[in-house]
């Protein structure tokens, strides 16, 4: 093949950023031109020099208040407990007590109709999901905060279109009849809020799927760019309120339906839908979003390797787009038809909220070299990062065996793994002791993935010092991603 480049690849690229600041960039250019994101201080200032009264983000006009009908209050509330009813504008807000584990607080409700919403102060959150048709999964049943988390009034509810057509434009929102993975997460961070008697945020979801058959096409279909119009609605939503919208993540579930040829392919497919994702975003007033997905190994002969590589590869190879793994699939119970069960759907949302709240410092323990020990070709090097030293647990919660979820693929010299532990001179070194030295063409170690899983399921034991209590009576930790590393000579 040859190494001179194309005309294509001479020209220079369509999208890129030429300023960027730490809260985002703040000139972008596009096939369009030069797009500059200014301030709200910076707008006000413009608007008092051109002799015009600046209106605060989302502040209804003059004629829109004066055209809100008055209506009787206490008629539009009826039958919900609700005291101190005031009108103001297109709004009654109002206290109350209303279901959930929300207890007494401030409410409001369209003059015009509409579901009652939490009066939370600060901006109105967003957490947004995309993915494959595994995505979708939800639990029928309200969440434990209805009025705190909602979804934009399209009476479509938490899971989007399928990608079978357009999502509607829509400055309302709805509650919930079903509680999806994003969902769940504001549950979950909800729940912390309420435990340390801070404001309960109003939160805005939905998960937007399609049966792309590649990354590649997920970055062109439906799907996404009824994500983007789902943004809109929360930034809408927001301003008819007179708050700030802020897209809190975005929950990447795609994976297993991968087809692609090869890692590469998987990688460049969801660079290519965060570059999608990233430029919808920016034309809609949003900052760099946080990605967040997990990081799925599958089951045994049934998982399509080139994606396992290919997030592989994304964990640490995403080029300056914020993503982070939060945590490996591998940590939650699968029911008799291989989904999560109730409970670790409920686990994944926590860590979930655990790595969102963190932002990009969260890190999953990452293996990046197998290298044989200098003088010791029996023993194989394994150099991790993390956020925190390595563990190997000592109680083998998972059941990863006495390998710790480690195994040899393409040895023929048909050597076993005697033991593993952490390096001595290495807190983020992995030590894996054969009972001689593994040989073979295509010799790898694998983590947590491939045919041979300990028990018929992929699993592991390592993990760092990070814990968290969840709600179903379980200490989580932070486990080590899957990989399946090609295993070096070593350095003499």
């Amino acid at each position: 093949m040859s190494d001179t480049p194309t005309n294509d690849e001479l020209q220079p690229p369509s999208h890129g950023v030429v300023v960027h600041a730490p809260n985002g960039d703040v000139i972008r250019y596009d096939p369009s031109g030069l797009i500059l994101r200014l301030s709200d201080k910076v707008i006000e200032d413009i608007a008092l020099r051109l002799g015009q009264r600046p209106v605060s983000p989302g502040a209804a006009q003059p004629d829109q208040a004066d055209a809100a009908t008055e209506v009787d209050a206490e008629a539009a509330l009826a039958g919900v407990d609700a005291w101190d009813i005031r009108q103001e504008g297109p709004w009654l807000r109002f206290s109350a007590r209303m279901p959930g584990e929300q207890g007494v607080r401030g409410f409001r409700k369209p003059v015009s109709g509409g579901d009652i919403l939490a009066d939370s102060p600060g901006a109105v959150l967003g957490i947004l999901g995309l993915g494959g048709p595994r995505a979708a999964l939800a639990t029928p049943r309200p969440p434990a905060f209805p009025p705190h988390i909602v979804a934009p009034a399209d009476d479509i509810g938490a899971v989007g279109h399928a990608g079978i057509e357009a999502a509607q434009k829509t400055d309302r929102l709805e509650h919930l009849r079903e509680v999806t993975h994003e969902a769940l997460v504001a549950e979950t961070m909800l729940y912390w809020q309420l435990e340390k008697y801070e404001p309960l945020p109003l939160f805005v979801t939905r998960v937007e799927t399609d049966g792309s058959a590649t990354a590649k096409d997920l970055a062109k279909g439906q799907a996404a760019e009824n994500l983007l119009i789902a943004a809109e609605n929360l930034r809408d939503a927001a301003l008819t309120m007179g708050r700030k919208p802020r897209l809190l993540a975005v929950c990447l579930d795609y994976a297993l339906e991968d087809t692609s040829s090869d890692a590469t392919a998987f990688r460049d497919g969801m660079l290519a839908l965060m570059d999608r994702l990233e430029t919808g975003l920016w034309h809609r007033g949003y900052d760099k979003p946080l990605f967040v997905a997990r990081f799925e190994s599958g089951l045994p002969d049934v998982a399509p390797a080139a994606a396992l590589d290919g997030q592989w590869e994304l964990s640490w190879n995403h080029g300056d787009h914020k993503l982070i793994h939060s945590a490996p699939a591998y940590m939650f119970a699968l029911d008799a038809f291989d989904r999560p069960t109730e409970d670790a759907r409920v686990q994944m949302a926590e860590m979930t909220a655990a790595a969102i709240a963190a932002g990009p410092d969260w890190r999953c323990p990452t293996l990046f070299l197998a290298e044989r020990e200098a003088g010791a070709p029996e023993v194989i090097r394994v150099i991790a990062q993390g956020a925190g030293e390595l563990v190997i647990d000592p109680d083998d919660l998972l059941g990863a065996g006495d390998a710790a979820g480690f195994h040899l693929t393409g040895d023929t010299s048909d050597a076993q793994i005697m033991n593993v532990e952490i390096a001595p001179d290495d807190p983020q070194a992995v030590l894996v002791h054969c009972d001689r030295a593994p040989e073979g063409p295509d010799l790898r170690l694998a983590y947590a993935c491939g045919a041979e899983a300990h028990g018929g399921r992929n699993t592991g034991a390592l993990r760092d010092t990070w814990w968290l209590d969840s709600r179903t009576d379980t200490r989580l930790y932070r486990w080590a991603l899957p990989a399946h590393l090609p295993i070096q000579r070593g350095r003499a």
